[in-house]
């Protein structure tokens, strides 16, 4: 059954891996924290939750129990499609981001290229993104592929004819825009990614990092594509006002949703938009 293309697909992504706790105590970095975030989220409009986690110290780690029982957590809690980041931090080894799988999520991300990520590197060697791209096929979790710049965006062209099409045979991808390093966070940036995208890909949406958060939304809406939001990518509302809650990110993205004449997809509607596997 094809979903309404009216519906507008939210990702909240409610931590990320640069923010620390103490520059920002409202972000939700333990697994109680993180439940609530996702709960108001889903009921803001949010279809689907991108996941990083952190541990006892409020930094971000790879632990493989805790990945699990970050799952576990948000499957008995809330109905929203679980998407685990496999990029970690820029520090995380390349094994221990493969092993991201291994917690089971309906999707995980999967970033096609290394990246200048302000001082440091996000590093995603060819050999890498294969090897979790066959990886993911096998495991039947839908990726969804992070395109930081264009030279991405063909590389992911490269990836699909080289390996065939992901579990359920939907493509999803995301711009990330507005990193140092990356893409600028502008309508004719985003124009020009979306034009090169490979013929394989059914659907896409965009990322914009701190300032450029609300044009690319815009952007995005106007070319029909969905929205990705959250703490991850921006910490205020506006200049001076900061964002107390992931769920107010959530309800601007519905709101401006609702002024291009789309309304929020639910999860189980996002579940076939990308055709996850069943639970």
């Amino acid at each position: 059954m094809a979903v309404d293309p009216a519906a507008l697909m939210i990702t909240v992504a409610p931590t990320g891996a640069e923010t620390t706790k103490t520059d920002c105590p409202q972000l939700p970095t333990t697994l109680d924290e993180l439940v609530v975030a996702a709960q108001e989220s889903e009921a803001a409009g949010a279809a689907l939750v991108h996941v990083h986690i952190r541990d006892e110290n409020h930094e971000p780690t790879l632990d493989p129990q805790r990945l699990k029982d970050t799952v576990a957590a948000l499957r008995e809690n809330t109905g929203l499609v679980i998407q685990l980041s496999t990029g970690g931090s820029v520090h995380d080894p390349l094994e221990r981001r493969l092993a991201v799988l291994d917690a089971e999520p309906d999707s995980c991300s999967l970033t096609m290229g290394t990246t200048n990520f302000g001082n440091d590197v996000f590093l995603n060697p060819w050999p890498f993104i294969q090897e979790l791209y066959q990886l993911s096929q096998e495991r039947q979790v839908v990726p969804e592929f992070e395109l930081f710049d264009t030279g991405q965006v063909r590389a992911l062209g490269t990836l699909l004819d080289r390996h065939g099409l992901p579990y359920g045979g939907k493509v999803h991808c995301d711009f990330v825009m507005g990193v140092p390093g990356g893409m600028p966070g502008t309508a004719d940036a985003l124009v020009t990614a979306v034009a090169m995208l490979p013929p394989q890909v059914t659907s896409w949406s965009a990322t914009g990092v701190g300032r450029s958060t609300l044009p690319v939304a815009l952007a995005a809406l106007s070319k029909g594509g969905q929205l990705r939001v959250g703490m991850e990518d921006v910490l205020t509302l506006a200049k001076g006002v900061p964002v107390e809650r992931n769920a107010q990110l959530v309800e601007r993205a519905a709101a401006l949703g609702a002024l291009a004449g789309r309304r929020p997809m639910t999860p189980t509607e996002a579940r076939e938009f990308l055709s996850i596997r069943p639970s």
